[in-house]
């Protein structure tokens, strides 16, 4: 089984810009594109297969619900099929914050159980391109209560002042910085990020504070200020940045009971084996690259079955990988 392609869902929102496009060197007359949904399982937003170069590729134009239905385990091994059945557990996006993002948070698998009858979500960002003065706000820089949480988040602020300023931790943002996410942790994408983000499939967001921003029909935009209550980990930490050498080939960026990912530099011909049952996603940041005999270019991501989990690769590129 050769890995597949998908179409990417363009999504565009308030805060969006123009970088996905020229990114992924696609063509598209939509504007203010603030995320491309590479690979989804979300339903109402599945992912369609595509072009893979194959002829009479009979997989093309079959969604990734139907995917699995055909290739059960073979396409997503048999301990995720076992876990997940005929949900995709991963939803993989390109995010481009022409403006700030919402504060927000997200609840765990308990509480999204109970509230939405869906998972909660963990994610993580890997940066790849950064705006000078760009930023990545993300996790408690001072120890806070519920209570005074809902006093922040209630309170009127000064005309551009974020009443969570001061308590959260913020990061000037370069290539190649990782951060990851777990349920529970305020975060907030700032302006002139582009960047990757590997989740869970889950699509329940709390909203706690938006700059008092507009929807398109002019009204303020919808807070979630109590269920993000009960739904913050209120720990402080002294770290939120993943640290790692940028200078090694490969290396684990997060491993987390929902993923494993890696960031790959390859050059030349390799072949890397994680020695897991799970399909591969593929993630391609920068480069042209063939895997598994599949082509494939900067922008592009793939999944990789996980019966031919092994990524035989030609070409130079930067790479994401992420396995269950």
């Amino acid at each position: 089984m050769k890995p597949f392609k998908f179409k990417p869902y363009l999504k565009t929102v308030i805060w969006g810009g123009d970088k996905i496009a020229p990114f992924k060197g696609i063509k598209t007359d939509k504007e203010n594109i603030g995320e491309s949904w590479e690979i989804s399982g979300v339903p109402g937003h599945e992912s369609v297969s595509t072009d893979r170069g194959l002829e009479n590729d009979e997989d093309k134009g079959l969604t990734l619900f139907q995917l699995i239905g055909k290739y059960k385990e073979r396409l997503l091994g048999k301990h995720a099929y076992e876990r997940f059945g005929a949900t995709f557990p991963l939803l993989i996006k390109i995010i481009d914050s022409r403006q700030d993002l919402s504060i927000q948070v997200h609840p765990d698998d308990q509480l999204a159980r109970q509230r939405h009858n869906c998972a909660g979500k963990t994610e993580m960002w890997y940066i790849i391109q950064a705006e000078e003065g760009a930023k990545i706000h993300v996790g408690l820089k001072t120890q806070i209560t519920p209570e005074e949480y809902e006093h922040l988040a209630l309170s009127e602020a000064e005309e551009g002042q974020n009443p969570f300023e001061d308590i959260m931790a913020n990061y000037d943002s370069h290539p190649g910085d990782c951060f990851f996410l777990p349920d529970g942790r305020l975060h907030a994408i700032g302006a002139g990020n582009l960047l990757a983000e590997i989740q869970q499939t889950s699509d329940i967001t709390y909203r706690v504070y938006d700059y008092g921003r507009k929807d398109a029909d002019g009204h303020p935009r919808e807070l979630h200020i109590q269920q993000a209550k009960k739904a913050i980990d209120y720990t402080v930490f002294p770290e939120y940045r993943t640290l790692y050498d940028k200078e090694q080939p490969s290396t684990e960026l997060v491993a987390c009971p929902y993923f494993t990912v890696r960031r790959e530099n390859v050059c030349g011909e390799t072949t890397i084996d994680y020695h897991c049952d799970s399909f591969v996603i593929v993630m391609c940041l920068d480069g042209n690259i063939i895997v598994n005999g599949i082509e494939t270019h900067r922008g592009e991501t793939l999944l990789v079955p996980a019966c031919a989990n092994k990524l035989d690769i030609a070409g130079k590129a930067t790479l994401l990988t992420a396995t269950v």
